[in-house]
């Protein structure tokens, strides 16, 4: 049985317009899609009941905040085992650095993590105080983001 879900035409054009505006109101997303608000509020109650609506969350500037330096992070770890890798993805999911970790392949690298911190000092301590500190971690590979050039957080529907 297949998780994809089957979405008609207007599903698609609510899933367009709340990941572009999620603080759209009902009357405004009825509008937008050809609906009247009580169908409209109950498409998406239906896609928020069958999982493809995850959240809603609220984008902040990093630079504005004092978080300049993104880093892309490699991470190599010495075992391969469930219990190594269930390890180190507690452990890095509790660092708040981190904005991203993925599972990779294809890489000499077992994970990818994407960092954000004010500065190279903070980095250092990210990178020594914390990373290289998780046990099985043997080889860190960063390169630094110089320019965002596309940062879309919609997915194509």
């Amino acid at each position: 049985m297949s998780d994809i879900l089957q979405l008609d035409r207007t599903d698609k054009r609510i899933l367009h317009e709340l990941q572009r505006n999620a603080r759209i109101t009902n009357q405004e997303l009825a509008d937008k899609v050809g609906l009247s608000p009580s169908p409209c509020l109950r498409r998406v109650k239906a896609l928020e009941d069958a999982g493809l609506i995850l959240g809603h969350v609220t984008l902040l500037d990093a630079k504005k905040l004092g978080l300049s330096l993104m880093a892309l992070v490699q991470v190599s770890m010495d075992k391969h085992t469930p219990e190594r890798f269930a390890n180190f993805e507690s452990a890095i999911s509790a660092c708040p650095e981190v904005l991203e970790c993925l599972l990779i392949t294809g890489q000499a690298a077992d994970y990818q993590i994407k960092v954000v911190v004010p500065d190279m000092d903070a980095y250092q301590q990210f990178l020594l105080g914390k990373l290289t500190q998780i046990e099985g971690v043997t080889g860190v590979h960063s390169s630094f983001v110089l320019r965002k050039v596309v940062n879309h957080n919609a997915l194509p529907v």
